[in-house]
């Protein structure tokens, strides 16, 4: 929700069809998060789907369904990226579509980095809101989320980083998507093997948590609900599990950082511009 107040969208019964969201263009700017990794869209090749799609689809939805526009959408984010770079490079880029909403979420790279200064990113992150909204465009941004296992490391930082995102928020009356609030990822089910990427349902569900955090009604009253209990592990099988995600996963990660290459090298936006979405098969 906005640092300073609540839309009475919000306050709708659930059962009731939501009234036609307010923005008619909006610019998604961001890292892997945004770009959705490991959420295939089910018809298309290596494009991927994720929160930031799923919740333009709401929102156009709702807007058709309320006989407004479908809602023009263009999502610029890519995997790999630090937030100073985010803002060098996608920003700009944004702004010239005349967006009125944007949603810049990233620092998740940043803070998975041993150097990295959190009071200088942060400031780069209120420069770019404060930019956004002289052009009388709504911003949301994104809290880190808390970990748990081998990633609980970098809650300490994350927790720095999200008090940083609020006092922004407040600031300029910005939106905040709050992940470190929602219970449903503490659970590793709904995360990829890689553990820091969701699978399809994870961004279901913080699709809920943007929606909300615009001030509109969820499409899923349960959205943070925790999963059903399932088996519990042994301790031989988390110590396998754990060995495996070193393997696969911390191994490759730290090899591009030494050979000071990304995930995002040569990648470019999926949908560039909004004359790009929606998808087709």
């Amino acid at each position: 929700m906005s640092a300073t107040s609540q839309n009475p969208e919000a306050l709708l019964d659930p059962g009731t069809a939501p009234a036609a969201p307010r923005w008619t263009r909006y610019v998604a700017i961001g890292d892997s998060f945004s770009e959705g990794l490991w959420d295939p869209y089910p018809n298309l090749d290596d494009v991927q789907r994720g929160w930031a799609d799923r919740l333009a689809s709401t929102l156009s939805e709702r807007r058709t369904a309320a006989g407004e526009p479908a809602l023009e959408y263009a999502n610029l984010a890519i995997r790999g990226r630090l937030l100073p770079q985010i803002i060098a490079e996608q920003l700009d880029v944004a702004l010239v579509m005349k967006p009125d909403l944007v949603s810049i979420v990233g620092g998740g790279n940043d803070i998975l980095r041993p150097g990295v200064d959190l009071e200088t990113i942060t400031g780069a992150l209120e420069d770019a809101v404060a930019k956004i909204r002289a052009t009388g465009a709504d911003v949301l941004m994104g809290t880190g989320f808390k970990a748990g296992g081998t990633l609980a490391w970098t809650n300490s930082r994350v927790g720095v980083f999200n008090a940083n995102v609020w006092s922004i928020a407040r600031r300029h009356d910005a939106h905040v998507l709050d992940l470190w609030g929602m219970r449903s990822l503490f659970d590793l089910r709904v995360w990829s093997a890689d553990r820091i990427h969701l699978l399809p349902e994870g961004h279901e569900r913080v699709k809920n948590a943007a929606l909300t955090g615009l001030g509109l009604p969820p499409d899923d009253a349960a959205w943070d609900e925790p999963l059903p209990a399932g088996p519990a592990l042994t301790r031989i099988a988390v110590l396998r599990e754990n060995a495996a995600w070193a393997r696969e996963h911390v191994g490759p990660w730290v090899k591009r950082r030494v050979t000071g290459r990304s995930s995002g090298d040569g990648r470019t936006p999926k949908w560039p511009s909004t004359s790009h979405w929606p998808p087709t098969a």
